[in-house]
């Protein structure tokens, strides 16, 4: 006997695109047994695998079922066809309301009623009581009982048979608990990868399920996290006119990275996609508090020609309008971090994201930031100054 428990809700369903568990090793081959047996040895590699729970064959072969072996060449003498066969035992078996059906009209009320057909089933309670079912031909002739007709026997079959692109597949259905469906994908890719050259010939074995979309989800939140990135620099590089400033304005990012990574791994939340949302909220964010810091001391370099004491005094001037940027951020986002009611922990690790990235962000904008902008321009006005008296002495 084995339990399992399906998704419940419709998000889950739809991220699993309709199999009921995130995780679905499908096995493709034209030799059904051949696949089964592959399927029967991978699965107790899978169920050793931690967090890996409620795995199963989905196309179980152990539904029992009775078989009747017609003898065509008996059934001749007698003049009865398999249809006469198939008809008596869906007569006796399951009524006549698929196979002849027939209605009663009431004339006082005009309500049909259907009328069916059946053996009473304490009548048909044993295969010795099904083998003594008379069968009636067709063409007029006498009835035979079924067991003078073929051989009936008890044998399993398929409780499920599933297709994908038409090809027969078998499918190795698992659920994860208490750890992160990443971590157990890829254990289970490893478990795939070793066995991938026991695979039945002509045979494919493919990962599906929740895995696809979370990887799919993520590839293009990374590459969405880059591209804001790439994009904000050559925004501020058309707006300040230089390749060096936005440089020294994106040097803050690394940090909004390491408090993202850092508040995400404290309280033990996986990486997923509020997660990553949160992420590409927080370069935003980081990203204008760095403007705010450079483009003053780009004015104040240029009045006082000094790197130094124009980063310094950037620092000083907008640690007020940095912080309260941030901490308007960290405070509105802190109730969504905590997880509070109903589904709470669903959009957390969004609000942790942020906090974490603003936190480091605003500390790297205030003090990481004004050093690089003093030892760049710092290096650049001695470039030029040393230039300048080289000219002076060719001159």
């Amino acid at each position: 006997m084995t339990f399992s428990y399906p998704p419940a809700d419709i998000v889950s369903q739809i991220l699993n695109f309709g199999t009921p568990a995130p995780i679905d090793v499908q096995i493709t081959a034209t030799d059904a047994a051949a696949a089964s047996a592959f399927a029967r040895a991978l699965l107790p590699q899978l169920r050793a695998i931690p967090g890996l729970v409620d795995s199963r064959i989905q196309e179980s072969e152990t539904y029992p079922q009775l078989r009747f072996d017609a003898d065509r060449a008996r059934m001749a003498q007698f003049g009865v066809t398999e249809k006469d066969v198939t008809g008596a035992l869906a007569t006796a078996l399951a009524g006549t309301g698929t196979t002849a059906p027939n209605f009663w009209l009431n004339p006082k009320t005009g309500v049909s009623y259907p009328i069916v057909s059946q053996t009473p089933e304490y009548r048909m309670d044993s295969l010795a009581a099904l083998q003594n079912l008379p069968v009636t031909s067709s063409a007029g002739g006498g009835s035979q009982i079924l067991g003078a007709l073929g051989t009936l026997s008890r044998e399993p079959t398929p409780a499920v048979i599933t297709h994908y692109d038409i090809e027969p597949t078998i499918n190795i259905y698992a659920t994860t608990q208490d750890r992160d469906l990443g971590s157990v994908a890829s254990a289970v890719r490893r478990v795939m990868n070793q066995n991938e050259s026991k695979l039945p010939r002509g045979a494919t074995m493919v990962l599906r399920g929740q895995v696809v979309t979370m990887e799919t989800a993520f590839s293009g939140l990374f590459l969405g996290l880059a591209g804001a990135i790439v994009l904000i620099y050559l925004l501020i590089v058309v707006n300040f006119q230089s390749w060096l400033d936005p440089f020294i304005i994106i040097t803050a990012l690394p940090g909004a990275i390491a408090g993202i990574v850092w508040t995400l791994f404290a309280p033990g939340t996986t990486l997923s996609v509020p997660a990553l949302t949160g992420a590409i909220m927080c370069m935003g964010v980081a990203t204008a508090n760095s403007i705010l810091v450079v483009s003053f001391a780009r004015e104040r370099l240029a009045a006082t020609g000094d790197a130094m004491r124009a980063a310094v005094e950037a620092g000083v001037t907008r640690f007020r309008p940095v912080l309260m940027t941030a901490l308007a951020m960290v405070i509105g986002m802190a109730p969504l971090a905590l997880g509070l009611g109903e589904g709470g922990e669903q959009n957390a690790p969004l609000g942790r994201a942020v906090i974490g990235g603003l936190i480091f962000a605003t500390c790297a904008t205030l003090m990481f930031v004004p050093v690089v902008f003093s030892i760049v321009h710092g290096r650049k006005q001695g470039t030029a100054a040393q230039a300048a008296k080289s000219g002076e002495v060719y001159a």
